[in-house]
Parts: C-alpha cells; structure tokens; sequence
C-alpha cells in the first residue's frame, strides 16, 4: 500500500526540482516574473528624460508622471508576486490537508486574474499616454525603444497572468475532485497485510 497524508496523494514528498520546472505554470509564472522585470526596468532606466533647455527630468508617455509610476509600481508589484507564488508553489506539496491547497489554488486564481487585470489596464494606459506623447517634448527620441517594450510586455503579461488563472483553475478542479473522492471513500484506518 502507498503512503500519502489523507487528501493529498504525496504530500510530504521530496522536492524535485526537474519535475518542478517542467510544470507548465512554474514556467508561465518565471516567465510573467521576466516581463514584470522587463517593464519595470525599462521605465526605470529611460522612461524619464528631459529637454535640452530644462534640468527636471519628466516621464516619457505624455510627460505624465502617473504612467511611469503605474508601470513601475505594477511591475515591481508583479514582480514580488511571482516571486512569491514560486516559493508557494515549490512549498506546495508539503501541504497536506486538501481544504489548505484548495484556499492556496483559489488565492493563485483570484491573484493571477487581479494581474491580468492590472496589466490590462496598464497596458491601455501607457500606449494612450505613448500615443499622445509630443515629437518636440522627445527631440532626439531617447527611450522611445524602452517606452515601447514596456508597452509590448505590458501587452504580453496579460496573457500570462490570464493563462496562469486558466491553469490554476484547472488544478482547483483536481484538487475539489480529490476531496470528493476522499470524502466518499475515506482511506482504511487498518492496514492488511
């Protein structure tokens, strides 16, 4: 007979890091981790310029200071997110008590589908404020290339925070089938030889 904890299959097993990669949503996780680093870092280094005739520096989307520090703050956000998620995830099996992974699942749905939210609204935000930027405010067109990656991984962390929220969801539906199934069939107190 195999050993597990009740309503978690291995619970308590050895962390293998192979299998933990291969995952699909640790790898939509490290690479929402990429983006957020990606849009935050490029604000952060050229998304603040200024004029030749002006020694305060202002934000490169429409000279609008609210659109850099939206994409920074959600960046860095997201950033600390994923990092935390990772951690949870690799702590994951550890947990033994189906009802405390159900809440851990629910928590990464209602979290990813928040980002996906976040990065909507940012990325809607940032190519407004793109759009309506001056020519004369950039003359030479310093970071227009990072204002533009921000805005192109602003667009693509939607569908990964969405895509982990799908998968996350699909993991719940495990997780509420194993309860069931613990719940109609409670495992044998006595073990026979």
């Amino acid at each position: 007979m195999e050993g597990g904890a009740y309503g978690a299959g291995k619970a308590g097993g050895a962390f293998d890091p192979q299998t933990f990669i291969r995952q699909p949503h640790t790898i939509l996780r490290m690479i929402s981790w990429i983006f957020s680093i990606v849009v935050f870092g490029c604000i952060i280094n050229e998304g603040y310029i200024n004029r030749p005739n002006e020694s305060e520096e202002f934000c490169i989307f429409n000279r609008n200071k609210s659109a850099c520090t939206y994409g920074v703050t959600v960046g860095v956000l997201a950033f600390l997110t994923s990092v935390l998620y990772l951690a949870l995830d690799v702590h994951f099996p550890q947990i033994s008590s189906v009802k405390d992974r159900k809440k851990t699942v629910l928590s990464d749905i209602a979290v990813s589908a928040l980002w996906a939210f976040f990065w909507f609204v940012g990325f809607c935000f940032l190519a407004n404020q793109w759009q309506a930027s001056k020519p004369e405010d950039n003359l030479l067109g310093e970071g227009a290339d990072a204002a533009r990656a921000a805005i192109a991984f602003s667009f693509f962390s939607i569908f990964t925070w969405g895509l982990l929220a799908v998968l996350r969801h699909q993991h719940l539906k495990e997780i509420t089938f194993q309860e069931e199934y613990s719940r109609l069939f409670p495992p044998n107190p006595q073990s026979f030889p």
